[in-house]
């Protein structure tokens, strides 16, 4: 069974561009309850169906399975009504891989930095412009942002 154990942070300054190239994600959602996410995902010409299953806030049950790319396109085009579109940076920090993704469409705007981490007790690195930890606030999930868009939401 696999195991994601993630941390997710608001990104505070424009310090991690250009430290590494984009690459594009467009990822759609068949379901995105807290208890269980399924997922088609592009990148390139390659595609997957993930599910996930909520264990607490930065754990979760994480199964991936590649699927034909035309069959991902034909899902995102016609099974899922809620999409996300980003531009994500793989930067290297502190023996760690962050994932700044900087999302586009309706959630543009926002730019998020993830870290996945052995167990949840990890120590890591923050890099300096690192912002707000958000991993217990369940806006910041892309499910969640597939449904409820980031310029929706009420400024703060």
């Amino acid at each position: 069974m696999g195991m994601e154990i993630e941390r997710r942070f608001r990104v505070a300054n424009d310090g991690w561009r250009g430290l590494a190239e984009g690459v594009r994600y467009r990822q759609g959602y068949l379901s995105v309850e807290k208890e269980r996410t399924v997922r088609v995902r592009v990148v390139g010409e390659q595609a997957w169906l993930t599910l996930k299953g909520h264990v607490t806030d930065v754990s979760r049950h994480e199964f991936e399975y590649a699927i034909p790319l035309a069959d991902a396109q034909t899902m995102l085009d016609r099974m899922c009504p809620m999409v996300v579109d980003k531009l994500r940076h793989r930067i290297e920090h502190g023996g760690f891989v962050w994932e700044v993704d900087e999302f586009f469409g309706e959630n543009a705007g926002l730019v998020m930095a993830e870290i996945e981490l052995p167990a949840e007790d990890t120590p890591f690195d923050k890099p300096a412009w690192l912002g707000e930890e958000v991993t217990h606030d369940g806006r910041y999930t892309n499910a969640y942002l597939s449904k409820n868009p980031y310029t929706r939401w009420p400024q703060e």
